[in-house]
């Protein structure tokens, strides 16, 4: 069972190391380098922990991080999972459970995106504050344990609007183009086209990308406080402005961008 194999991954954690974290970070494709910020007091390789996935994404160290950050007791996942790499939902989302019993009381969720607002520009952070879920599969699919959140979780005010409004006023003091923004999440791994990135901006979408709703889901479906940080990789609208992006230059992007966000997180903290 989902419970059994949490409470399993727990105590592996919890018998390498005696940590109690507060805070739970996710950190995106190319948005690592936070980690580095870390005074580590353990790292575990996800291969070694009962039931989590292994990342397939190159970028992704693939590895839980437990230490300080900023003086706080931090968890951090160094690379996370998709369902375009094969997972089903429930393993995608899997990590957010432990890190829930291992007793974070917020989370952090960190990705990049494309803009689908002619107002947000690449470099810019976005923090999300609702999202469009177009994904094919739900992590709350199935039978529902009570332990673990109710059968049909309230989606409304799931992002911190608050914590938003002072994350924008940290960037605002530190020259930081910063914004609020909803978030549109598709199954991947293709990029999009351009009708489609004309149609996620009709429907209200600002950015848009290939994670974290699933991850949100879940989190507010643990009673999970969350906050996600959008760091735009490549401007996607208006659709006749659309250059070629690789990878290795949204990545480029997120190195960058990611130091902002990194001032960001410590003024939060």
């Amino acid at each position: 069972m989902l419970y059994d194999d949490i409470q399993e991954a727990v105590k592996y954690i919890q018998d390498v190391v005696q940590f109690q974290p507060k805070y739970g970070i996710i950190l995106g494709t190319g948005l690592s380098a936070l980690s580095d910020d870390i005074e580590q007091v353990a790292v575990i390789d996800y291969q070694d922990i009962p039931h989590f996935p292994i990342s397939t994404v190159q970028t992704h160290k693939g590895k839980l991080i437990l230490g300080y950050l900023y003086g706080h007791k931090v968890v951090a996942m160094a690379g996370r999972f998709h369902y375009y790499e094969g997972y089903s939902m429930k393993q995608v989302t899997f990590p957010i459970r432990v890190l829930k019993f291992l007793g974070i009381q917020r989370l952090f969720i960190s990705n990049i995106s494309g803009s689908t607002s002619p107002h947000i520009f690449v470099g810019d952070l976005v923090f999300i504050k609702d999202h469009i879920n177009l994904q094919p599969e739900n992590p709350l699919r199935g039978v529902n344990d009570e332990r673990l959140g109710p059968r049909f979780p309230e989606m409304l005010d799931t992002y911190d609007r608050n914590l938003n409004q002072k994350a924008i006023d940290i960037a605002t003091k530190k020259g930081i183009r910063a914004h609020e923004g909803i978030y549109v999440a598709l199954a991947g791994p293709n990029l999009e086209t351009p009708a489609e990135y004309n149609f996620l901006h009709r429907i209200g979408g600002d950015v848009v990308g290939m994670s974290t709703v699933p991850e949100v889901i879940v989190a507010k479906h643990s009673n999970l406080p969350i906050m996600v940080i959008s760091v735009v990789s490549n401007k996607c609208y208006p659709t006749e402005n659309i250059q070629s992006s690789t990878v290795e230059e949204m990545i480029e992007v997120a190195n960058e961008s990611g130091k902002k966000m990194g001032e960001i997180i410590k003024e939060l903290l």
